[in-house]
């Protein structure tokens, strides 16, 4: 395809401009600048721009550009992973127009297939968790813990002002947590449960990858009727117990290791799956 193409995305047309200046009562777009524009900032001279390029020479242009580009391996870690989607399912999957164009007569053509994306989403979510609900979704993993220790403190109708780190969070989960919990006066540190904690924090493995054994620690816990919240690998827990039956009563992780890109740090869907039984203390 060689013709232009900046019709087709930039500005109005000629029937749209002529309404907008009726409207605005003015006869050209020359005048309307003149109006808006103050004299002292416009420039008295035509911008000094090469012709316009066709989609082609413009998609040719942008890719003789990236190119240029380094492609290096990524040792980013700390939550984030190189991934690899196999075609079949970025075409029948991520690239499948069923998910935009499904609809039903009551509703925008979009909706219908954006609704059941979104339950497929909620219900792997809930089956790896093994809690009964999961959002779809926060912004990060960073948040979503933030977001899971405000449910906690809320939880309690005592106002219990301490969270306890079973482990090693990563660091910018760390730093986001922390900073969205000392404006509401909450304390975050590592030590064990006691009748002033909100939450324990699990990490499901930790920023160095382990996987310990936090059993002691969850029953301190719940004894103490501190909420217990897991921030989990989601892809891990295809194969590790799901964190409920572990004493987790929210669940949090990124779903970034199911196949989305970095894309320099994100952001990514992060699920938040809570279950809450009894009354706060």
């Amino acid at each position: 395809m060689t013709a232009a193409f900046s019709t087709r995305h930039i500005g109005p047309g000629t029937r749209e401009t002529r309404a907008m200046l009726a409207a605005l009562g003015v006869t050209s777009l020359d005048t309307l600048i003149s109006q808006a524009v103050p004299k002292s900032i416009r420039l008295d001279r035509p911008l000094a721009l090469p012709a316009p390029a066709s989609e082609a020479e413009a998609l040719a242009e942008l890719s003789a550009v990236m190119a240029k580009n380094t492609v290096l391996k990524s040792f980013i870690g700390a939550g984030y992973s190189g991934i690899h989607v196999p075609p079949v399912i970025q075409r029948n999957l991520f690239e499948n127009p069923a998910w935009y164009t499904a609809y039903t007569p009551y509703q925008a053509e979009i909706s219908q297939g954006r609704l059941e994306m979104l339950f497929n989403f909620q219900t792997l979510v809930s089956e790896l968790t093994g809690l009964p609900v999961a959002s779809a979704s926060l912004l990060d993993e960073a948040t979503a813990v933030a977001e899971a220790v405000g449910i906690a403190h809320r939880f309690h109708k005592d106002k219990r002002d301490r969270v306890v780190l079973a482990g090693e969070l990563h660091p910018q989960v760390l730093d986001v947590v922390r900073t969205r919990a000392e404006p509401i006066g909450i304390t975050v540190e590592h030590g064990d449960a006691d009748s002033e904690t909100a939450a324990l924090v699990v990490p499901w493995p930790d920023t160095y990858g382990v996987y310990r054994d936090h059993s002691a620690a969850i029953a301190r816990a719940k004894a103490e009727g501190a909420v217990v919240i897991f921030v989990a690998d989601p892809l891990a827990l295809t194969l590790m117990e799901p964190p409920a039956t572990l004493g987790a009563e929210i669940v949090v992780g990124s779903m970034q290791r199911y196949g989305v890109p970095m894309g320099f740090g994100g952001p990514h869907a992060r699920p938040i799956a809570p279950c809450r039984t009894g009354s706060p203390g």
